[in-house]
């Protein structure tokens, strides 16, 4: 598909306008030519190919699950492009869950009270099924994994509904811990099922799945998340009295699966042993086809590789995108490159991962030492135009990268505007149409500029300090940058 954007007035006349001189400081670094700022930021800006590959991957692959075809598909996908791009790929083999939904249904059985309503729900990733006839059960209603055992008895033989009150982007890590561990911990207390209301900023009766896990040494139920709408439903009617469910869930774990990390990379022309990491993850939920979560990511660092692939000369480091396999429910492609790679993580200088949907660039965000923003801040200046010009406040990270943080290296993040990323976030509504053309080419636009500026800056990002022994990453995060981040993906 084309669809090109103007380049604006402003933005051409900020990428050609003559430098200024530097005042008179020998180790003044005022960044590289406005014209590979053009080639690179012009090229994004107006080409349309991001948008396009996008298309490829959301319509042509769909979803893509780890362990499914549509991974496989995915996968063969991204070494395709990569080939057809001129740029150096490679794919590294990775042992994934492989977790199928099976059909699904639910709903609440009418009483002389109420008439009986179906419930629009999807079962959690990796949780357990029902019996084949279903199960049928009291619900009882909690705000908190502490209120399941202040209850006591009253939980025991219940359907326990986690209810919250997520509204906005920030309260995801507040509601996550009761998708990812409200099920082990009503199985303790004795519940035989767990319904979780959808982790969701918007709501057209649409339940948004996710990520959740059991304890090892502990019962498991079957988990399912519902839609808003039906959370607010089943609230009202136990303000009246008891109100019983009855779930059907034919999901089931097989056997793990083969997958692949892909790689590809840009050889660096003076230090290429130094390696700037950009990563985003290629696989997603089987509901919708993962546009924003995570295929914009993947085609914005695809296209970074793509357009610092064309230039004469290359960076001074080598830039190498890892498309990670599932993070979504597992991290193991996460972890598996930092297992792999683990004798030159000391030469990553940078890592970047984009995980915060296909929006508006706002600025960059930085984990790293003292000096860090000192050193990139002066080589942003061609992002201005777009609104992207500033080192901002907020934490860079992101789940794939996290098993690299023993490893202290430095973090950078293009911090989207990611206010709406929730409304379809792990929902059948996560499809190319939520993507706008325009906004997903100036993040990729920023993307290229900021994973340039990485690779060509004369120094290199001071490394952040050791983290303490509690900040060891144990499970993936899925927050935007600058948002709390949950304990799963």
């Amino acid at each position: 598909m084309s669809s090109v954007l103007p380049l604006s007035a402003a933005l051409l006349s900020l990428l050609t306008a003559a430098p200024k001189t530097p005042a008179p400081a020998p180790a003044a670094v005022t960044g590289p030519s406005p014209q590979v700022a053009e080639r690179l930021i012009g090229a994004a800006l107006t080409e349309g190919h991001a948008y396009a590959r996008l298309a490829e991957l959301t319509d042509g692959i769909g979803p893509r699950l780890s362990g499914s075809e549509g991974d496989k598909a995915a996968v063969a996908w991204a070494k395709r492009s990569f080939e057809a791009d001129g740029v150096k790929v490679w794919l590294e083999p990775v042992k994934v869950p492989r977790w199928v939904r099976g059909t699904e249904s639910g709903r609440v059985p009418g009483t002389e009270r109420y008439r009986e309503h179906r419930l629009a729900l999807m079962a959690l990733g990796g949780s357990v099924g029902t019996p084949a006839e279903g199960l049928t059960a009291e619900v009882i209603e909690v705000r908190s994994l502490e209120e399941v055992a202040e209850l006591g008895e009253k939980v025991k033989g219940k359907v326990v509904l986690f209810n919250h009150s997520m509204s906005v982007a920030a309260d995801y890590g507040k509601a996550a811990a009761l998708r990812t561990r409200g099920a082990s911990v009503a199985a303790k207390a004795g519940a035989v099922g767990m319904l979780v209301r959808s982790l969701a900023t918007a709501s057209l009766r649409s339940p948004h799945t996710g990520a959740m896990r059991y304890d090892e040494d502990g019962p498991r139920i079957p988990a399912a998340a519902v839609s808003v709408e039906d959370a607010e439903l089943l609230h009202r009617l136990l303000a009246g009295g008891p109100v019983k469910v009855e779930l059907k869930l034919g999901c089931q774990t097989l056997p793990d699966a083969d997958s692949f990390n892909v790689l590809a990379e840009v050889p660096g022309r003076e230090k290429p042993r130094e390696v700037v990491l950009l990563g985003a993850h290629l696989d997603s939920w089987d509901v919708g086809t993962g546009a924003h979560d995570d295929g914009a990511g993947v085609v914005m660092v695809m296209e970074a590789a793509r357009l610092i692939g064309k230039l004469k000369p290359a960076p001074r480091r080598t830039v190498r995108v890892v498309l990670f396999a599932n993070e979504e429910n597992g991290l193991k492609g996460g972890r598996a490159y930092a297992e792999a790679h683990a004798g030159e993580l000391a030469n990553h200088v940078a890592a970047l991962e984009m995980d915060a949907g296909g929006f508006k660039p706002l600025g960059v965000a930085l984990r790293a030492g003292p000096g860090g923003a000192e050193l990139v801040a002066p080589w942003l200046k061609p992002l201005e135009a777009l609104g992207a010009g500033s080192v901002v406040q907020g934490d860079a990270g992101g789940a794939d990268i996290s098993p690299l943080i023993p490893a202290r290296v430095p973090f950078v993040g293009v911090k989207v505007d990611s206010s709406r990323y929730f409304d379809v976030h792990h929902s059948e509504a996560d499809t190319l149409d939520k993507v706008d053309a325009k906004e997903l080419a100036q993040a990729t636009a920023a993307v290229a500029w900021v994973s340039y500026v990485l690779a060509e800056v004369p120094g290199v990002l001071p490394r952040p300090e050791a983290p303490p022994p509690a900040e060891a990453p144990k499970a993936p995060s899925a927050a935007p940058v600058g948002a709390p981040k949950p304990s799963a993906p």
